[in-house]
């Protein structure tokens, strides 16, 4: 017999879970009639804001915007320098382009595939106004280095917090750390909405206003027009899904982290496997669970024989893409990810995915390594 598929994510598990919760708050919603900057959002920005451990959030129209409005807010525009990550989904320097900024690589650590705090300093120049750090997968960058070299320089953080929801990093939650800092709530991520969503996280009040400001066309108030701003608002049917799935948020967490401490337990020592790191002071989160071999292809090729979808978690470095090509960035520019880039593989990892779900996949792996 075939064994069942296994995907590369399901929502079923989560969604079946919270369904009748999840009506009942969007059926609130439909019947008042009130669907843009009304109760269900302000609801879930102080929700969302407790949280993170800050005490304002502002929610938008998706993560991309969230970047953008977070950098505004901390005065970044034409000419600035912003330190970015090499190993990054490419929205991130988009949202830092747009803003008119100059970006300025800086190599992974090669244990976390985060930015490397110890080679931000060489990069950081007279014109260089902000960090903006990536908690890739799931994991929290080292923000005790990041922070004290913003204090040291005078510059502005500003967290891309989209993969890392419910982090910490020495018990601090991913989110709270920079000046302002910026959120997706995209579907697949740990805390997903039905559709696009993002969110602003400071503990600013005068920052928190001006996101508030410039999400809402520039309005200061009601037509008065203070600045060119933007039309991205974070709707009331979307907040009110995420104010439910925010309460089970910890939970979802805490079953993605036993699935990869399954994983981890299964392959380590497989191959020439290297697998996601842990240590005392991040409490990663595995939005995805993330492996590298030099053998990639070939193994995700053998996993999908077996009807297990995977996914590359991003097979072109944004520094390779051609919307950079103003840069005259080339190949062996970022050496460490550009390696990355060629050796790493996400393996399914949903709260709710089974246990033997793990095994078998875990066991296709280990018998393309034997053969």
């Amino acid at each position: 017999m075939t064994p069942e598929p296994i995907p590369f994510l399901s929502f079923s598990p989560q969604h079946n879970a919270i369904r009748q919760e999840a009506l009942e708050a969007l059926a609130r919603v439909y019947d008042k009639n009130w669907f843009i900057l009304g109760d269900a959002l302000k609801a879930f920005e102080d929700a969302y804001a407790a949280f993170c451990g800050t005490s304002r959030c502002v929610g938008v129209g998706n993560g991309y915007d969230a970047l953008v409005v977070a950098l505004k807010i901390c005065g970044i525009g034409k000419g600035d320098e912003i330190i970015v990550p090499a190993n990054t989904y490419v929205a991130t320097w988009h949202a830092a382009a747009q803003t008119g900024a100059i970006l300025r690589p800086v190599e992974p650590n090669p244990v976390t595939f985060n930015i490397d705090p110890q080679q931000i300093e060489q990069h950081i120049t007279s014109k260089t106004k902000a960090i903006l750090p990536v908690h890739l997968y799931g994991q929290a960058c080292n923000m005790t280095a990041i922070m004290a070299l913003a204090r040291k320089y005078n510059l502005m953080v500003v967290e891309d917090n989209a993969q890392a929801h419910g982090a910490t990093w020495a018990g601090q939650r991913t989110g709270s750390f920079g000046h302002a800092n910026a959120t997706s709530f995209y579907p697949t991520k740990n805390l997903g909405a039905l559709g696009d969503g993002g969110a602003v996280t400071t503990s600013d009040e005068t920052k928190a206003a001006l996101a508030r400001q410039f999400r809402n066309y520039g309005f200061e108030s009601k037509h008065v027009c203070a600045e060119k701003g933007i039309n991205s608002r974070l709707d009331e049917l979307q907040a009110a899904v995420l104010s439910v799935k925010l309460k089970y948020l910890t939970q979802w967490n805490e079953e993605r982290r036993g699935l990869a401490e399954s994983y981890l337990e299964k392959l380590r020592g497989v191959g020439d496997l290297m697998l996601p790191a842990t240590s005392a002071e991040a409490n990663h989160v595995y939005h995805l669970f993330v492996i590298r071999t030099a053998r990639r292809d070939k193994l995700k090729e053998a996993l999908a024989k077996e009807g297990i979808e995977t996914m590359v978690h991003y097979p072109i470095p944004p520094h390779l893409q051609q919307a950079y090509a103003e840069y005259g960035f080339k190949k062996g520019d970022f050496p460490l990810t550009e390696r990355v880039a060629d050796t790493v593989l996400s393996l399914p990892l949903w709260p709710g995915m089974r246990d033997e779900q793990v095994a078998r996949t875990s066991e296709v792996i280990r018998n393309f390594f034997v053969n």
